[in-house]
């Protein structure tokens, strides 16, 4: 059994400016340094044009560790890459750095999705509890009222007990928020065409069609990775079938629901919704989203931010320091799985 300080691989950051600074504590600088033969200071933020010190780097890399904003790997720069095996990606997906080009060369690939999907399971959980509890309609009543109030009759039929969750997509965030639900006095629903009767029995779950889900649930939740087939998948059928005053869910992507659908059913006041990503990303500054009262509207927060992003630099760089040791990675991502992931 050799240790991880008998191949250390020439390793190179790769991601856009101000991003390393967040990601890495100096105790990550340090385990890196340790693990592998880097400038742990040296970040390149543009593989397609680099400066003379990066082009060397690249040329001797043999990994290269990644987070959001790194430069898409097209076959020219791989062309400067020739001793490249490996692509350690420190974020969620990978779907904007890496092409057919990597698998062509067989360069392996891991990313610390899993990592990033904990914090989206953990607003979600959150967004839940509290949309069922009506608290931002009694946040935005009280301070309307600024007083004395009967508020019974409002909240009827508010609160957590026996309350039915419809989760859209069995992907990571969708399964860990799952497993948060489990404590409660919750229903919850699934609707996933890759996951079977016996799989959703055993995650504890009742299987339901994306319409079933939508009639039956008092939340909807969306876990769906952004694919062409998911583009708006909650459209106006699925819209139309929830009950009045259930809460519509998003912390995937704008584009999984139908926002020209959803804004009349906001607007009247019939649903209520949270949602931490639209279509477009930042919602052009008349819309109605920023003012409706039944609207929780975040800009992208769901995801590691903060200290969060330390979860991701400790998950890649326990692949890292696998990959040293001459093991597979605990989490690889495939190209087979891209198709239908995030």
């Amino acid at each position: 059994m050799h240790h991880a300080t008998d191949k250390q691989p020439d390793v190179l950051l790769a991601m856009a400016p101000g991003i390393v600074e967040r990601l890495f504590a100096e105790r990550h600088h340090v385990r890196l340094t340790a693990l592998a033969r880097t400038d742990s200071r040296l970040v390149a933020h543009d593989l397609a044009d680099p400066a003379p010190e990066v082009a060397a780097a690249l040329a001797g890399a043999e990994v290269l560790f990644t987070c959001w904003g790194a430069t898409r790997l097209t076959p020219r720069i791989l062309d400067a890459a020739p001793r490249l095996r490996a692509v350690v990606h420190a974020a969620g997906s990978v779907k904007h750095h890496i092409t057919d080009a990597c698998w062509e060369r067989g360069i392996t690939v891991t990313s610390a999705a899993a990592a990033n999907a904990l914090p989206v399971a953990e607003y979600t959980l959150a967004a839940i509890l509290l949309a069922n509890k009506r608290v931002l309609q009694s946040a935005h009543r009280y301070r309307a009222v600024r007083g004395e109030h009967d508020w019974r009759d409002e909240l009827d039929g508010a609160g957590n007990y026996r309350r039915t969750v419809g989760v859209v997509g069995a992907s990571r965030i969708g399964r860990r928020l799952i497993e948060l639900l489990r404590p409660f006095d919750l229903r919850v629903l699934l609707y996933d065409p890759y996951v079977d009767v016996a799989e959703a029995r055993a995650l504890g779950v009742r299987p339901a069609g994306l319409d079933e889900l939508c009639a039956g649930s008092d939340i909807v939740t969306v876990h769906a990775p952004q694919l062409p087939a998911t583009r708006h998948m909650i459209g106006v059928r699925q819209l139309a079938a929830m009950p009045d005053g259930a809460t519509l869910i998003n912390t995937a992507r704008g584009s999984l629901i139908d926002e020209s659908a959803l804004l009349p059913e906001l607007a009247s006041g019939r649903l209520h919704a949270v949602l931490d990503v639209t279509e477009p990303e930042t919602p052009a500054a008349g819309s109605p989203l920023y003012d409706l009262p039944n609207v929780l509207l975040t800009p992208h927060v769901a995801g590691s931010l903060g200290g969060e992003l330390h979860r991701m630099a400790d998950q890649a760089l326990d692949e890292l320091e696998r990959y040293a040791r001459g093991r597979p990675f605990a989490d690889p991502v495939l190209p087979t799985d891209l198709t239908r992931s995030a």
